[in-house]
């Protein structure tokens, strides 16, 4: 049974407001894939912070009309899974890492920035590190010259002590 009007612009509110706070928006074919593996996927797009969800072509392009990813319409075409996320690479890790165990998942095209990428642009999106692990590189960077220091006052310490009982 198909949606009635306010179901309708009621999707199109709820995926616009989705919109408004993302910076990246990906799609992909899904066509033939298992139940359990969609729920796999949603349960990965729920944990990295993406929101994921299968919509009616024609209701996700008036969602993205009027918006920095209208450039994507073009491409709204076939059984298609939209992601959606603020981290700029999230959406695109998710279904790029699905996609490399599940072939019935393919990329198709995303947005971000304004830009419409194709399925490599997508690829070479998923491959960026995320925020969180540029943080832990850059604190680790940050780190090693401080404890290089504490190893060799430590090491200096016992020298010292060492030469001060052999005396």
């Amino acid at each position: 049974m198909g949606l009635n009007l306010d179901d309708k612009k009621a999707v199109v509110a709820e995926v616009a407001a989705q919109l408004a706070n993302a910076q990246t928006v990906v799609v992909a074919e899904y066509a033939g894939i298992e139940v359990t593996d969609v729920t796999v996927l949603r349960a990965k797009a729920r944990a990295s912070g993406v929101y994921l969800r299968v919509l009616k072509n024609t209701l996700a392009r008036r969602a993205v009309a009027d918006t920095a990813f209208a450039g994507l319409a073009e491409h709204m075409t076939g059984q298609l899974i939209y992601s959606f996320s603020a981290d700029p690479v999230a959406a695109a890790k998710v279904l790029n890492d699905f996609a490399k165990t599940n072939d019935k998942l393919k990329l198709k095209a995303g947005c971000y920035a304004g830009k419409v990428l194709d399925k490599a642009g997508v690829q070479a999106l998923a491959s960026i590190p995320s925020r969180e692990e540029l943080l832990s590189k850059l604190l680790g960077v940050m780190k090693a010259p401080v404890s290089g220091m504490a190893v060799a006052l430590g090491a200096l310490a016992k020298k010292r002590e060492a030469e001060g009982s052999a005396a």
